[in-house]
């Protein structure tokens, strides 16, 4: 029998339930750590998932200690195991600071590894010739320099260690690479290679920890064939689960964007003026494809948010940008094609405009059968995706290929106890299923207030009713307060009305960083900070500083969103209801999320106020409810003022 085997075995439910005990060793490495039933309950769940190479789903509370319960068992199993987070900071955090306390208190003897995206590793190359190229500002040369000097004695790379990038954002993508537009082996600093580097400390460590956005990139470049970004491993856990239905679509679809075009035709530009300025043809093609192309995303990029591809493509203006667009591309192929033996630079320009050419057809109209294209635009960019209809089939067949223990989890799966709408999205049948509620004691530490607003969200009124509910529970929480929007105008309408009528410091999205706003309001006293859904999920304030949060209303998806559209039709043709299979759920789902702000310690106090009536006047708002964690509820705001007055 191995060596991972013969540990796996070992890690029986007892000694893992040992080892966070209040008398066991991470016990004796973490101050203030207290055993918990539902952390040691599910760390034996999830040993026992690993052991078994089976797959568990479930939902840990807010307070349970879920990344202790998957890491103690991960070090115990013997097992490689990829552990993915949903963003980068949490990487950090599970990087820095949970996994050398697990490893302190189990004895070490296991190596770890942290494995970010391309996008976040200085490329050597890329900044070298970007500092050479004549089409560099002037301005942008000491920061080149520095990057360079930066990069010549760093271990990692990893650009968060050069806060001056912060600066100039732009920058980053000239000194980092794509899969688009990497070189490989072929690039003269490939031995230097910092993401090299890093996949090759992966592939030897014990625990590697990801981003979904990589795992399932890894997920997506297995079928092809091509490469794997990711060792093969043996158990695979999933933080932040929640997330995992929407990524997995953006991954097993196809994406054709204004933005890699507009990329494709700078580089090439720089490839011509160093390695083939001699060339004039060309550069004509170039000169006429990235006109072309410039004049299609212009007109693109006015057409509305997200509109379905099939009907912009009807449109005669649109049929006619995308004909001359596609003639002047294939005269740069040509080229490309004649030049290609001049440098690797540009044999690999070669090779990243045919790579386009096989996504151009994107542009067509489609099948919708199994799959909606439709349009994301912004004032600088627009992405035409392919989104498939239902990733329960390409995400089963990946599970199940990999042969792998997979651990599912998040505070935020359950819908009324149920996981039925997370396995069924992604094909997860049979999977085992476990949840523990929070070990925080509701009833003492919150109060669920429903104001009486009369107006529907929808009406006019609403904002003003909305307002004048909040001012008084604000008053008594004297500000410390998140106030959540589902959109970006009510949030600026209700941030211009409060900024007129109260002196509570306002911290509002979009006026500095996320992370800058978070260090504001905590150390502002009476602080408010307003945002929408970037602040719903991922943020951390503990203490009395956050003793309110007021969401504004159900946090249900766009209804004329393409993708959310076409899923409705495929559920209407299986005979299902669209409203309780998909959209209540995913609502739910963000509900707990903004309400999982509110506690996050056993010390913590607060009122979580929702300012939308259908909680108490349609008959779905009891899922909402019966989701929630078991707050007293109320509607009157004395019992607000008379909870905040005994603290």
């Amino acid at each position: 029998m191995n060596r991972a085997a013969t540990a796996a075995e070992s890690a029986d439910g007892a000694n893992i339930a040992a080892l966070l005990a209040d008398d066991g060793p991470v016990a004796a490495r973490l101050d203030g750590f207290r055993a918990r039933d539902e952390q040691r309950e599910m760390a034996v769940a999830v040993a026992g998932a690993m052991r078994e190479r089976g797959i568990l789903v479930c939902e840990a509370g807010t307070g349970t200690g879920k990344t202790l319960a998957y890491l103690v068992p991960a070090f115990a199993s013997g097992l490689k195991t990829i552990i993915s987070t949903a963003t980068r900071t949490l990487q950090d955090q599970l990087f820095h600071r949970d996994l050398p306390l697990v490893r302190a208190a189990l004895g070490g003897g296991r190596d770890v590894a942290l494995l970010k995206g391309r996008q976040n590793y200085l490329c050597l190359h890329r900044a070298e010739r970007a500092l050479d190229s004549p089409a560099t500002d002037s301005a942008r040369q000491p920061l080149l320099a520095h990057l360079l000097r930066w990069g010549e004695h760093s271990r990692t790379g990893d650009l968060e260690e050069v806060p001056e990038l912060a600066d100039d954002p732009g920058l980053r993508a000239r000194v980092t690479s794509t899969t688009e537009n990497c070189l490989g082996a072929e690039c003269p600093s490939y031995e230097r290679c910092f993401v090299v580097a890093a996949r090759r400390a992966a592939v030897a460590a014990d625990i590697v920890v990801v981003n979904h956005h990589l795992l399932f990139a890894d997920l997506a470049l297995r079928e092809t064939g091509f490469a794997e970004l990711l060792p093969s491993a043996e158990a695979i856990v999933v933080d932040e689960a929640h997330k995992i239905p929407g990524i997995a679509s953006l991954f097993f679809g196809r994406a054709l964007s204004g933005a890699q075009i507009g990329a494709l035709c700078h580089d090439i530009r720089g490839v011509i003026a160093t390695d083939a300025s001699d060339m004039p043809a060309l550069g004509r093609a170039l000169a006429r494809f990235d006109d072309s192309q410039g004049r299609l995303r212009e007109r693109l990029q006015q057409l509305g948010r997200r509109p379905e591809w099939a009907g912009v493509r009807r449109r005669a203006d649109v049929d006619a940008l995308v004909g001359d667009a596609t003639q002047a591309f294939e005269a740069l192929l040509e080229g490309l094609e004649l030049a290609a033996e001049r440098s690797t630079d540009l044999a690999h320009c070669r090779d990243r405009a045919f790579a386009l050419k096989d996504k151009w057809p994107l542009f067509e109209a489609g099948d919708a059968t199994t799959h909606v294209r439709w349009l994301d635009t912004s004032a600088r960019n627009f992405v035409l995706h392919e989104t498939p209809i239902s990733v329960a089939e390409p995400f089963a067949a990946r599970v199940a290929a990999s042969e792998a223990a997979w651990i599912m989890t998040s505070a935020t799966l359950a819908v009324a106890g149920h996981f039925e709408h997370f396995t069924r999205a992604l094909g997860l049948d049979g999977a085992r299923e476990a949840l523990w509620s929070s070990p925080f004691d509701y009833p003492r530490q919150s109060l669920l207030f429903l104001p009486p607003i009369n107006a529907e969200p929808r009406e006019e009124r609403f904002e003003q009713e909305l307002l004048d509910a909040a001012l008084p529970v604000l008053a008594a929480s004297d500000g410390r307060a998140f106030f959540l929007f589902t959109s970006y105008r009510a949030l600026d309408a209700i941030a211009a009305r409060l900024a007129a009528c109260t002196d509570y410091p306002l911290l509002v999205q979009g006026s500095a960083p996320r992370s800058v706003l978070l260090e504001r309001f905590a150390r502002t006293p009476r602080a408010v900070l307003l945002g929408t859904a970037t602040f719903w999920e991922g943020v951390d304030v503990r203490g009395e500083q956050l003793s309110c949060v007021i969401i504004d209303k159900l946090p249900f998806g766009v209804p004329d969103d393409p993708v959310t559209r076409a899923r409705a039709r495929a559920a209407r043709e299986q005979g299902e209801d669209p409203f309780e299979t998909l959209q209540l759920p995913d609502a739910i789902t963000a509900l707990k999320q903004g309400a999982g702000r509110l506690i996050r310690d056993v010390t913590d106090r607060g009122v979580l106020m929702i300012g939308d009536k259908r909680l108490r006047t349609r008959g779905y708002g009891r899922a909402f409810l019966d989701s929630l964690p078991p707050m007293p509820v109320t509607d009157d705001v004395a019992d607000v003022e008379a909870f905040f007055a005994a603290e």
